[in-house]
Order: C-alpha cells, then structure tokens, then sequence
C-alpha cells in the first residue's frame, strides 16, 4: 500500500501521497532534504512556515499547478516558494500576470519608502534625520508623537472651524437676513485661522528642511496638498475688497485641509495604494456604465420622443438614467 505523507505547518495538520510529493524531486518536499525536518516521535514533518500559503504549494504537488492568492503578501508568497525551492516562473497563466504586477507595485513602494529614508553615512544621527524620522515615524519617538498629535489637534480645529463659520447665528436687524457666525465673530475665526495656517506652514518648511530628496518632497501630492491648503490665507492678506469674490472663491481649497488626515492614518493609505492598483479595474467599470448609459439614453429618447416629452435630448436622457442606475438600482 502507497505511503501517506504527514505534515504539520505551524499547527495545520496537511497529509499527501508519497508519490505526490516525489514528482518534484529537485525541491525541497520532493527530495530527501526533508528528511531534516522529519520528527521521529510524531512521525511528521514539520515546518514553521505559513499554512495559508501552504495550501496553494501543496496543491501544486498533486496538480502541477501553481496558483497565486490575490489577498496574500507577495514578499511572504515569494518567501514561502523559495523556502520550499519552487520558482516563481512555475506559477500558471491566470496569477501570473497578478503576480508581476503585485511585485511591481511592491517594489516600487519600497524603493519610494528607501530614497527617502536615505541620508548617507555623512549625514547619520544628524537632527535633520531624526526629524524626518520624526514626522515618518510618529509613533517611534516622543518627539515624534509630539508632532503627530499637534499637527492632527490642529488639523482637526481647522476643518472644525470651516464648518462652524457658515453656520447661521443670528438676524440682521437692519435687513432681516441671516448672518453667519464667520461674518458675526469674523475677527475670532481670523486669529484661529492664523493660528492654524501658521502651524502649517511651519510644519511644510520644516518637512522640507528634513526631506532626503527636497525636490522630490516639493513635487509629491502631500507637498502639493500642504500648500494649496494655505494658499487661500496668504492669497487673501493681498487681495484688495474689489476682488472679495475671488478670494472667496480661493477659499474652497481650505477644504483640502482635510486630506492632511491621510497623513496620520494607515488606513487611508492603504486605501490609496488599492485605489491606485484598481484603476484598470476602476476605468472598465467607468467604461461600461458608460456603455449602458448611452445605450438606455439613446432607447429613453427615442421611445419617449414627443412635443410634451421632458427628455428633449440624449444628455438630458441621459441624466434620467444615471440617477435610475444609481439609486433605484
């Protein structure tokens, strides 16, 4: 009778034909290397390596095929294969292309995180390091949190105040029209938007002080960011009453303020990072909504066409079927 093989990965308890794991034999499972990891009391293999991964190894053993988990690590999933002496290239038509694309975007990242990590050796312990280690690092030194929770504090305030100024706090007695608490406490909200518009800037020049690589700093979205979210403030102590309507229409970007957060939370980065791996994904989505919409447009116009019809053309229609395919489903 044919030998089943036990192996225990971190706890999971995998079993297999012999034969399974000798169709291999220039890897580690299908050659007598394994013998080291062989535990003669429990007469099992063990190995201390992720069991999730694991299963799509095993797999490839009894199937010949070697499949990619999307919602796995690729640095681990790499890891994993080279532990157990399998090549990447062996991996099937349909993951391989994720695959790639996934290390791509991982090493990427990484070289993005070193170039601007990398000081040199002349440069090491100086204060300009440990303060862009700081701000990359909040939670790594005190001085560290210190920023991060000033800079959010204030942040917060910022967004905070945007929203209560256009709030209603009373009646003119002169003309009956209501009156915004910007315009009732406008000098209060000005010192409080000075306050915060000047820990800004000091944290933008002082980011930038600390930047490994400051033109690449100056030109990254978070730089960009920093600065249109100031830009308003300094904008309207120039701007002269003729052109209030101007620096009121400048005074929109003081809602990018509010992507500051992205800074401070991981969870939004991420988000990010996913949001920018999805675009292909993302544009065939747009591109067939697209499609319908001018598709059922086109056939709304046509069918409802008439002197007394409200779809007077495609793009009005068109607007009929967006909010159909939208909210009524």
């Amino acid at each position: 009778m044919e030998k089943i093989t036990r192996i225990n990965v971190s706890g999971t308890i995998f079993e297999t034909w012999q034969s399974t794991l000798d169709k291999y034999p220039f890897t580690l499972l299908g050659s007598s290397e394994r013998d080291y990891f062989y535990n003669e009391i429990t007469q099992e293999y063990y190995f201390d390596r992720d069991p999730q991964v694991f299963r799509y190894i095993l797999n490839y053993y009894r199937t010949g095929r070697l499949h990619f988990p999307r919602n796995e690590c690729v640095s681990t999933y790499e890891d994993e294969l080279n532990f157990f002496g399998i090549r990447p290239d062996a991996l099937e038509v349909c993951c391989y292309e994720d695959f790639m694309e996934k290390k791509k975007e991982d090493s990427d990242r990484y070289v993005t995180v070193k170039g601007d990590t990398n000081f040199g050796p002349t440069n090491a312990n100086s204060f300009r390091e440990q303060l862009w280690f700081a701000f990359e690092n909040p939670h790594s030194t005190n001085l560290g949190q210190v920023l991060y929770y000033v800079s959010g504090f204030f942040i917060a305030v910022s967004v905070l105040a945007n929203i209560v100024e256009t709030v209603n706090c009373s009646v003119s007695l002169e003309t009956g029209a209501l009156v915004s608490c910007g315009s009732q406490y406008e000098q209060p909200f000005f010192c409080l938007d000075t306050g915060c518009v000047l820990i800004f800037t000091i944290e933008h020049l002082a980011r930038l002080y600390a930047a490994p690589n400051r033109c690449k700093f100056a030109k990254s979205a978070m730089s960009i960011i920093d600065v249109v979210a100031v830009l308003p403030y300094y904008l309207g102590l120039f701007m002269t009453t003729h052109v209030s309507g101007a620096f009121t229409t400048l005074r929109v970007f003081r809602v990018f303020r509010i992507f500051k957060f992205s800074r401070h939370s991981q969870g939004l980065r991420i988000l990010g990072y996913t949001l920018k791996s999805c675009v292909s994904e993302l544009g065939f989505l747009l591109f067939s909504m697209s499609m319908a919409i001018i598709l059922f447009a086109t056939i709304m116009y046509y069918t409802e066409k008439s002197e007394t019809s409200q779809f007077t053309s495609i793009p009005a229609a068109a607007w009929y079927t967006v909010v159909t395919m939208t909210t009524l489903g």
